[in-house]
């Protein structure tokens, strides 16, 4: 289903980050019956950013995205658009646009008529419902299709419509409930790009809700990771990735190794023969954790030596320009490790191998 609720604003589009307008979310709590779908929430987002709500299933971004709309209301907390509260406004005048998964576009209006909507419905002109239809089929890149039915239209084409049919209307605001997961891999790589190059030509502040961490890492400017009603981390991409704050965050974006280790003195915990520092909480000196550790941030060399541990490669699964290799340590652990294809070559499955981390602070966790 595609929405709308807004008011006719006439600005025009903006330059990049110039005509957005911020969001705060302060102590949101929504519940449905004994089930808690947002437990305390809290966000910024600043004008003219696109921030991704990205989280398992059951974790509360989309009844965030709702309650942001108008079309849920929380039970405690408050929602500011710019410095105006509207915890208690209806949806139709928050001034916000609206994308959902699927198009819902009418089945006998055309395209053009489908993105005129709801400027008719507010009352605006013939000649200029048609001529800001016919602008924001070109701003999607459907430029020609002004007169085709949806049935006429391909999936993809069909969410630019509904895109241009949120956008018509100027809104302050864009909310995108999974837009793009019933689309197909290379029309969801278009699409996204082609948000996210509309985004930051009009200026709009954006919330996208997905379950894709592939696309809220390359669409986003910062990227909020929910977890059972509540935000775990909110940071951009780079940083979500190469810096998560809870072992949560540091699995759910990315593939992560899970290693047993040591907590040695000084904040540090010894895997794989090394001592690296600790990020965040770290249990007492003795205590067995599990250190996580990406795939890149292993070291793979033919032979053994004492240098690390001995390790026996499993499988080889070639990538492109990188290589996975699933291992098994001498100790009886499995890791994957990420290499260049190139540096993979005699790493065939049988071989063996010594395995050693990248000197960078880790999180841990105590073992179970």
């Amino acid at each position: 289903m595609t929405t709308t609720a807004t008011t006719v604003q006439q600005a025009t589009p903006a330059s990049p980050g110039a005509g957005g307008v911020g969001l705060r979310l302060r102590g949101l709590r929504r519940s449905f019956g004994a089930t808690t779908a947002l437990d305390g929430l809290d966000l910024d987002i600043a004008p003219g950013e696109l921030v991704a709500l990205l989280g398992p299933s059951g974790c509360g971004k989309t009844t965030a995205l709702r309650i942001i709309a108008g079309f849920e209301t929380a039970d405690t907390g408050e929602l500011l658009i710019g410095d105006e509260d509207v915890t208690a406004v209806p949806a139709n005048r928050r001034d916000i646009g609206m994308v959902f998964q699927s198009y819902s576009l009418f089945p006998t209006m055309t395209a053009a008529e489908n993105v005129a909507y709801g400027l008719r419905v507010r009352k605006v002109s013939k000649a200029e419902r048609a001529a800001r239809a016919e602008e924001l089929l070109e701003l999607v890149g459907l430029p020609g299709r002004e007169k085709h039915y949806p049935h006429q239209l391909s999936g993809g084409q069909q969410q630019r419509v509904a895109l241009a049919r949120a956008l018509a209307i100027r809104p302050r605001m864009l909310l995108l409930d999974e837009p793009l997961s019933a689309l197909d891999a290379k029309v969801r790589l278009q699409l996204r790009e082609e948000i996210r190059r509309l985004q930051l030509e009009l200026g709009i502040t954006t919330v996208f809700v997905t379950h894709d961490q592939e696309e809220a890492l390359s669409m986003a400017d910062r990227v909020a990771v929910m977890k059972d009603g509540r935000l775990e981390q909110c940071a951009a991409p780079n940083e979500l990735y190469e810096r998560p704050t809870t072992p949560f965050v540091a699995e759910f974006v990315g593939t992560m190794n899970r290693l047993p280790g040591v907590v040695r003195d000084g904040g540090t915990v010894e895997v794989l023969g090394r001592r690296l520092p600790v990020h965040g909480e770290c249990p007492g000196t003795g205590r067995t954790v599990e250190v996580l550790l990406r795939p890149e941030g292993l070291k793979v060399r033919t032979g053994t030596d004492a240098d690390g541990e001995a390790a026996t490669v499993r499988v080889a699964t070639f990538l492109g320009s990188t290589t996975r290799l699933l291992l098994t340590t001498d100790s009886g652990a499995e890791a994957k490790a990420d290499l260049p294809s190139w540096e993979a070559d005699a790493l065939t499955p049988g071989a063996r191998c010594t395995l050693t981390p990248h000197e960078k602070p880790v999180l841990v966790e105590e073992a179970a």
